[in-house]
């Protein structure tokens, strides 16, 4: 089974979701991480299309957004593209096709409207995916981060988890 991980990170937060996700997938499933300015295209010969960004205003980061976040640190930002416009271009898929939504967003206040990963499922769904589990975020303690303890081991379960529930959907399947 084969998994592709397509991830937009501004301050290195999901990114390191990202890889913790891989880590909980390689376990069952060859994994690649690809960043989103790097991902050409959606890849029709995964099993598992794992897409995360950032929560920005209240959803998916938009080039004004990511210009605003790129003030924010002395590190690249790459602001022409991010999911949004990667998925917007996406090809729809074939009944069958397996994707996973997650985000980032900040922990606190808790009431605070908006998800990454919500929007992300719903175009993932729209492109023809077959959601795997609920879209899930993980938090982050401010805007630049850090991460909350813990959230890497919870995003390393949760893959582990998917894989594990994925190959025994797979082989009962075929």
């Amino acid at each position: 089974m084969r998994a592709r991980i397509v991830y937009e990170s501004m301050f290195g937060n999901t990114a390191a979701i990202a890889e913790a996700i891989a880590q909980g997938l390689r376990e069952h499933v060859e994994v690649e991480v690809v960043n989103v300015v790097a991902a050409a295209e959606v890849c029709a010969t995964v099993n598992l299309l794992v897409v995360g960004g950032p929560t920005h205003a209240f959803g998916l980061s938009r080039p004004q957004t990511r210009r605003d976040a790129a003030k924010l640190t002395n590190a690249p930002v790459a602001t022409a593209i991010g999911v949004r416009e990667w998925l917007a271009a996406a090809l729809p898929v074939s009944a069958g096709h397996r994707a996973l939504a997650f985000g980032t967003k900040i922990a606190e206040p808790p009431w605070l409207a908006g998800s990454a990963a919500r929007g992300i499922g719903k175009r993932l769904s729209r492109l023809g995916y077959s959601l795997a589990d609920q879209p899930v975020d993980f938090l982050v303690a401010d805007t630049t981060g850090p991460l909350i303890p813990g959230e890497l081991d919870r995003a390393r379960v949760w893959a582990a988890r998917i894989a594990h529930t994925e190959l025994d959907r797979r082989m009962h399947h075929t």
